[in-house]
């Protein structure tokens, strides 16, 4: 492991001067110092003091607190605290001229010429220096945070009767340059980005109900690399500001309460993926009491039998939301009101009626009460009220549990944010969550390109259709689940879960498998991070279009590649960031061909599978079998022909009926035990679920192929013999 204080002189950013980062060695002197010191202590047992009686003294009748040495743990706080301001003074100073730079470009931005395609790039190049220094600043900030640590545990470890390590921690995290929020930053790049692409908003949808058709994919994010992947997103998308934000911050405090019964029904539905399976939410936006509440219904269901899961939801006044808990909602005095007052058409208000009364009555028929909340800041990018491509981001996430209080009849349908939470009420997770949402314009929606390049960046870690609400619950309600998610066995967010109280659904630290029972025993590459016996913390992310690497012969740096440091300026380029951006059809594609045929792709050393499964369809299993059988019976009808072909060449003795029939026996055979590899091949992706190419491009081509040739061959024979028999005609004529 190489030691921090390498570590940050390597990385220090070329920008900035040497002496604008914590004095790490000097600070490690210190405490080498004061550990060499054998000092006497006293005893912190004694309760009373003269004033008259002399202190204690040690075997050289010095003072215990005396010492000759000039350094002091004084000195150690001392220059703690000089390093905090200057640190702390730096960064403001570098945020105050980089919210200089961002006034004068939008200065530009509102006078530029769009047609001015020069000036426009010249702009654009602009705001990309804004960004990258930017992210330089919040590497300094990392580094210096992740300085302070080292530093403070070092010296607890060496002076353990001065541990002071937790008093700093504590207020380090009251400095402003930790602390404070400089988001607006985003928010202002965000609108010059857009200004130079020239974002249209769409139109918006005012409808009392509304629903939502789209793919959904989740991703977890380090908390080092969210500015990063918010820089690469705003490029192409604007921040999507609610109408209740100013601008200040591009995220938005966002609560969602979820409902279940005594049983968990919904959660096991929704873990289990079945059919219809529904989650019911009530949410809001922004700090404070809810203003506005959606009431939300979204139902899965399965892609294979021709539908898509769906959201709905309605929007009421919180004043409302009892009565809609407790079936008393004036279904029929809000009919009339949108026929009235807000225009609604007859096909609006029967689409709403219906979704209204559904959801009210579900809370009824199903006994749901209150039980997990989720709260999170969302930062959403995405062209006003145009739902092609939206992408949120939301960090800070935690997960309440709302079991153990009385609601009072659904008057109450939150814990009170007043009160204090018991360590098993609450879970705070350790990764961001990013969503990739896209509308779904048919079967096979393809993402843009720069979505594509995002995903492959390695700083987004798919997960598998990842769970707030059913995370929260397994976390925090472990006594009532029969089981969990594959995810918790993740070694990332194993201690999360520890200190929330949800140690019983992890496996046990001296577990020989490292994981739970279940799908993580079969499918070793869902954990992103690894599991506590095969921990890959330092993992790059990986995820379903990223293309299945390939560890073949030395890795060239100057190959076309896209790495996380496109995203981060100042970054060096490493052997372990590197991630192949490669096609399926590249030469280290991992196809069957490869395996029967090894010259026909390139040397596949080691397979490293992306953290997602694959779809599968039920159909998938008997569609295996069924192109087994054909090949199978290609194989048996070539067979046939070649024994039939040998049977009457052996009568009329002719060579090349001979010759035909004995190269078509081995092409035959052969198409007998392509069918079983492939069978067999093909049954093993499907065990894995790895995400690519379950189809081989090469080995039906390379079949077919002699196949011809033999064909073409015989054709070519048999004109030769026509041929010899018209001459022999013709002579004897």
């Amino acid at each position: 492991m190489v030691k921090f204080g390498l570590r940050l002189s390597e990385n220090r950013a070329a920008e900035y001067p040497p002496e604008a980062y914590v004095d790490y060695d000097g600070l490690k002197e210190i405490i080498k110092e004061l550990a060499g010191k054998k000092l006497a202590r006293v005893d912190s047992t004694t309760r009373e003091v003269s004033l008259t009686a002399p202190p204690p003294t040690n075997a050289a009748g010095r003072m215990l607190t005396t010492d000759d040495s000039p350094v002091t743990e004084e000195d150690f706080y001392g220059s703690i605290d000089a390093q905090l301001a200057k640190v702390e003074k730096f960064t403001q100073e570098k945020v105050t001229e980089l919210r200089g730079d961002i006034a004068r470009l939008e200065g530009e931005v509102k006078g530029l010429d769009k047609g001015d395609e020069v000036e426009c790039e010249r702009v654009r190049e602009r705001a990309d220096e804004c960004a990258k220094s930017f992210l330089i600043l919040e590497k300094y900030v990392n580094l210096n945070f992740m300085g302070f640590h080292k530093i403070l545990k070092k010296h607890d470890k060496n002076s353990p009767a001065h541990q002071c390590k937790q008093f700093y921690i504590n207020r380090l995290h009251q400095q402003a340059w930790v602390r404070g929020d400089y988001s607006d930053v985003i928010v202002r790049l965000s609108a010059v980005y857009s200004a130079l692409r020239d974002d249209h908003a769409a139109a918006e949808n005012k409808d009392a109900s509304q629903s939502f058709l789209r793919s959904t994919t989740k991703y977890w994010v380090r908390t080092e690399d969210v500015s990063k992947v918010k820089y690469a997103i705003l490029k192409h998308l604007p921040v999507f500001l609610q109408k209740t934000s100013r601008g200040e911050s591009d995220s938005q405090l966002t609560n969602s309460v979820y409902f279940d019964n005594d049983q968990l029904e919904l959660y096991h539905g929704r873990l289990d993926k079945l059919p219809g399976a529904i989650a019911y939410r009530l949410r809001w936006y922004g700090t404070g009491d809810p203003k506005v509440v959606f009431v939300e219904r979204k139902t899965h269901r399965d892609t294979w039998t021709g539908e898509a899961s769906v959201k709905e939801r309605f929007i009421v006044d919180p004043s409302e939301v009892k009565s809609v808990l407790n079936d008393q909602y004036p279904v029929a005095q809000k009919r009339q009101e949108m026929l009235l007052k807000k225009g609604a058409t007859q096909a609006e208000v029967d689409d709403w009626e219906t979704l209204v009364q559904e959801m009210v009555q579900v809370v009824q028929a199903k006994q749901l009460v209150p039980t997990m909340r989720t709260q999170y800041m969302r930062t959403a990018f995405q062209i006003p009220f145009d739902a092609t491509v939206r992408i949120s981001l939301d960090t800070n996430l935690c997960m309440i549990s709302e079991r153990g209080y009385n609601t009072e009849g659904g008057a109450k349908w939150f814990r009170d944010p007043e009160k204090p939470l018991a360590d098993n009420e609450i879970t705070r997770f350790p990764h961001a969550i990013l969503e990739v949402k896209l509308e779904l314009g048919g079967a096979n929606a393809e993402p843009p390109q720069w979505v594509t390049d995002l995903q492959n960046s390695g700083m987004l870690y798919e997960v598998h259709k990842f769970s707030k609400f059913i995370h929260g619950c397994a976390t925090l309600l472990p006594e009532y689940v029969r089981s969990v998610p594959y995810w918790v066995d993740d070694v990332s967010i194993r201690d999360s879960i520890l200190r929330s109280g949800g140690g019983r659904i992890l496996v046990k630290g001296d577990s020989e498998t490292g994981v739970g029972p279940g799908a993580n025993e079969i499918y070793n590459h869902l954990l992103p991070f690894g599991n506590i016996k095969e921990p890959r913390l330092d993992a790059k992310g990986r995820t379903a279009n990223t293309v299945s690497l390939i560890e073949s012969g030395e890795k060239s740096k100057e190959t076309e590649l896209t790495t996380a440091d496109k995203y981060y300026a100042g970054a060096e380029v490493t052997d372990e960031e590197v991630v192949f951006n490669a096609t399926v059809q590249g030469c280290c594609e991992d196809t069957c061909a490869g395996w029967l045929f090894p010259f026909c792709s390139g040397y596949n050393e080691e397979i490293l599978a992306p953290t997602s499964v694959q779809k599968i369809e039920p159909k998938i299993f008997f569609a295996n079998e069924r192109t087994f059988l054909h090949w199978l019976h290609a194989g048996v009808v070539l067979y046939t022909i070649a024994a039939g072909i040998l049977a009457f060449a052996s009568e009329t003795h002719s060579v090349s009926a001979h010759w035909y029939a004995m190269a078509l026996l081995p092409i035959s055979l052969g198409f007998c035990l392509y069918a079983l590899h492939l069978f067999l091949w093909r049954a093993e992706k499907i065990k894995t679920r790895i995400p690519g190419r379950w189809d081989d491009s090469r080995g039906p081509l390379f079949l077919g192929g002699i196949l011809a040739f033999v064909l073409f061959v015989n054709f070519l024979l048999k004109c030769r013999e026509i041929r010899q028999y018209n001459e022999m005609m013709a002579h004897e004529l």
